[in-house]
């Protein structure tokens, strides 16, 4: 390690003050960062020391996020491998991914976990690497035009936007939403730390409404692609990609299945269609495990949402429809399937764009809660509703925090007046 530290020692003569490659300097002080603590640190009695930096808070989500990365790798071959059994044997020949597969000689069974990985990993990491290579450069960009370190906000943005996104999408769309959401989710704000939206939803919302197409309805959820006219009329329902929430806009399957039963369980295991990470209700709460035990996401959040979730649920479950079987779906069936848990351990409680104080938590949790199921029943033409619940209180957060304040002022005031 002294020979690392030595090499970058020399070279930081190179980006320092008066270096001929002075510009790029946040470059290489990220690398050394990210090695090793920082040189210079803060002398002094004015200022706070706590344990837990920035970077370190990152990091922290990234080992979190760690489940729902493996759970992305080995869903996403899944059900492209068990597609492809239900289609009687047919492959998607036209795709890299499965001549790759041949290549490497895996066979495309759903029961072998090499397979699985492997198939899952040829859809993931390219839209992984995308993500990071376009935002990483727009953060090193700003980060040399304002003359400072490069933020480590992007590292958890980077993870958490291919997640939420299908396997087939296209790279190109992958890389422009990218860059939407970091130009003006974050970076016309000020960077990490000033902007009021959540960057990687801001970037999924957009993708959703910019191209509609290869974001929704039944086709994106599976990376098997049964595009050949004819063999695609021999294939089983099972194959067409639907996600559970889709379907359950259209009939009462749901409903009809007991909570805690073989179907239920298999939804929180997360083996059915849908986004790469967000599928794995299980892979969700060891998220959280990590996150509320190291105090970097909030329970209350947490809390809050699933309040929300079951008051809201529960009164459509009271209120009922003869033509909307949404309404029939109980709250135990809505944290398992879409993109619920993921929302409520990863996006909601984002430190930056949620609210700051407790109690403002807790309220700004119920208000996701309520939203993000209201949108789900109440329209069923647009089934997910949590990221467009939380983009729309990541907007009402500073307020909730500003009445939460004012009210504490006056219960103070009042105290001291008696």
């Amino acid at each position: 390690m002294k020979v690392l530290r030595k090499i970058l020692d020399e070279q930081a003569k190179l980006f320092e003050k008066g270096g001929p490659l002075e510009k790029l300097y946040p470059l290489w002080e990220a690398n050394d960062t990210i090695l090793y603590t920082p040189g210079t640190v803060t002398k002094g009695t004015t200022h706070v020391r706590d344990a837990l930096d920035l970077k370190r808070m990152m990091i922290t989500v990234v080992v979190a996020l760690i489940p729902c990365v493996l759970m992305a790798l080995y869903n996403t071959g899944y059900q492209a491998n068990l597609a492809i059994e239900q289609g009687q044997g047919v492959k998607a020949l036209l795709t890299w991914q499965t001549q790759v597969m041949e290549l490497l000689g895996l066979p495309f069974k759903s029961w072998h976990p090499i397979s699985n990985l492997v198939h899952g990993g040829l859809y993931f990491l390219p839209v992984f690497i995308t993500v990071f290579a376009v935002g990483g450069l727009i953060e090193v960009v700003f980060a040399i035009l304002r003359g400072h370190e490069i933020n480590e906000g992007f590292l958890v943005s980077g993870f958490l936007l291919p997640l939420t996104l299908p396997p087939t999408i296209p790279l190109w769309q992958v890389a422009l939403g990218t860059g939407f959401g970091i130009l003006f989710g974050k970076e016309v704000f000020g960077g990490t730390g000033k902007n009021f939206l959540n960057p990687a939803l801001t970037a999924r919302a957009f993708l959703f409404f910019a191209y509609p197409a290869q974001i929704s309805g039944d086709k994106p959820w599976i990376a098997a692609d049964f595009s050949f006219a004819d063999v695609t009329s021999t294939l089983p329902d099972a194959v067409s990609g639907a996600t559970w929430l889709g379907k359950s806009a259209t009939s009462h399957a749901l409903g009809e299945h007991a909570i805690f039963g073989p179907e239920w369980i298999k939804a929180f295991y997360g083996f059915v269609p849908g986004s790469m990470g967000e599928t794995s209700a299980l892979a969700c709460l060891m998220g959280a495990v990590i996150l509320v035990a190291t105090q970097v996401g909030s329970w209350r959040t947490m809390l809050g949402v699933i309040i929300g979730t079951v008051g809201t649920a529960s009164l459509l479950n009271l209120v009922g429809s003869e033509t909307n079987p949404m309404f029939a779906v109980p709250f135990g069936w809505h944290m398992v399937i879409g993109s619920w848990a993921f929302a409520t351990v990863f996006m909601a409680t984002d430190p930056v764009s949620s609210a700051f104080t407790e109690s403002g938590k807790l309220l700004y949790g119920i208000g996701i809660g309520f939203m993000g199921i209201l949108i789900r029943v109440v329209n069923p033409a647009y089934p997910e509703g949590m990221m467009l619940a939380i983009l729309f209180m990541n907007v009402f957060a500073p307020l909730i925090d500003h009445y939460v304040v004012e009210a504490n002022i006056k219960r103070r005031l009042a105290r001291h007046a008696a």
